[in-house]
Parts: C-alpha cells; structure tokens; sequence
C-alpha cells in the first residue's frame, strides 16, 4: 500500500505509519533519549547473560540504534526475543517491529501479531493499536473491522492518538460500524487533541462542512 492522500482512503497502511508515525513501527520503545556509556553497555551484557530481562532489552534496543555500538539487527533480535520470552512488552512490541519491517529477519506480519497481541493483552498502547491495525488492514490475520475496533479502543483509552485517529476513520467510513461523521470528528478531535496533527487536519476538514 501507498501512504493514503484523502480521508476515503483506508487507515494507515505500515508504509505509511512508518513514515507519519515512526514511534509505532520503526522506533524502538525506549525510556530514555540519551545513549548509554561503553560502561553501561558492559554492566548490561553481564546482567543479560545471567537472565534479566531489563538489560536484554537494553541490549536490543543498542544494537536496534547502532550509535555506541555498530548496528546489527541479528543482535538486536537476540536479545529482543530473550526478554520478550520473560514477558518483557517493550521487548515484545520491539520485536514486532522487526517483523513488521523486515529488519534482520524476514518480513512476517504472523510473526509481528504474535509479538504485538502480547504485549497488548498486557496492557502496552501502542501493540494495542498495531494489533487493530493488522486487523484493520488484514495483514497477518483475516481483515477484522470489529476486532480491530475492540483493540483501537483499548489503546484509544490509554490516550493513543493513533488509535483515536483510527477509530474517526472507522467512523468515517462506516467500516464496521454505522457510518457517522459526528463520532469521527469527535475522534479526530481526541487525536488533535494529544498531539496528532492529521487528526486536526480532519477535524477543521469535518468542522468546515
């Protein structure tokens, strides 16, 4: 898919989310802006390889970046998997990424639902709406309108402006729902709202008619 012109056009394909959105698909989960020490690095890699889950995704997230160290995305899913597997959701969405973009693995959207549904039945905003998404758009799973909806509105509650935007497209568009441009603007108005400047472009579209 090519990213959508116009409002008909359906929800965000992962073309489009990588370039409009990047904190959805491409850029890891990450608590901190600044890059850590060679020091911390080697305390990372001790506590790592003695089980915990914290620094495996430190690691990942290191090796996802490559700015201390040389990028290397076999790497990066080693230690995204090791910590995913202990139910670590920041591993887990992050290791959903790389298998929604191809990146040191073969492109697999099955793969990335798996990794994205468990950090999402924990509770984690963003794999809630990546897992709408895949609904929303059928890749990786049978295109579910009504699935994708339970799980927008789930991230939607958790203030997720993507998913508020969604759902006003749903709206929109009558696209598992009852057609009703009232309740997308309203949406549009919630991701406007947290920041989301697509969602402002379509409510001043929606408010003008």
């Amino acid at each position: 898919k090519t990213m959508p012109t116009s409002l008909d056009d359906e929800q965000f394909s992962f073309n489009s989310m990588c370039f409009l959105a990047t904190i959805i698909f491409l850029v890891p989960a990450d608590a901190r802006s600044d890059d850590p020490t060679p020091k911390e690095i080697s305390k990372w890699k001790t506590l790592a390889q003695q089980g915990n889950d914290a620094a495996q995704f430190n690691l990942g997230l290191t090796y996802s970046k490559g700015k201390v160290v040389s990028q290397d995305y076999t790497k990066a899913k080693k230690w995204y998997k090791l910590s995913a597997e202990q139910g670590n959701t920041a591993a887990q969405l992050n290791l959903g990424n790389m298998y929604a973009a191809g990146q040191g693995v073969d492109q697999n959207y099955e793969e990335a639902l798996k990794w994205y549904t468990l950090a999402a039945k924990e509770g984690n905003a963003i794999a809630q709406h990546n897992v709408g998404l895949m609904y929303a758009t059928g890749q990786g799973v049978d295109q579910n309108y009504a699935e994708a909806m339970k799980w927008y509105k789930l991230a939607a509650a958790q203030e997720n402006p993507e998913a508020q935007y969604n759902i006003g497209v749903m709206y929109y568009n009558g696209q598992g729902v009852d057609q009703d441009k009232e309740k997308a603007k309203e949406w549009f108005g919630k991701a406007c709202d947290n920041g989301f400047q697509r969602g402002c472009d379509k409510f001043r579209e929606l408010d003008k008619k």
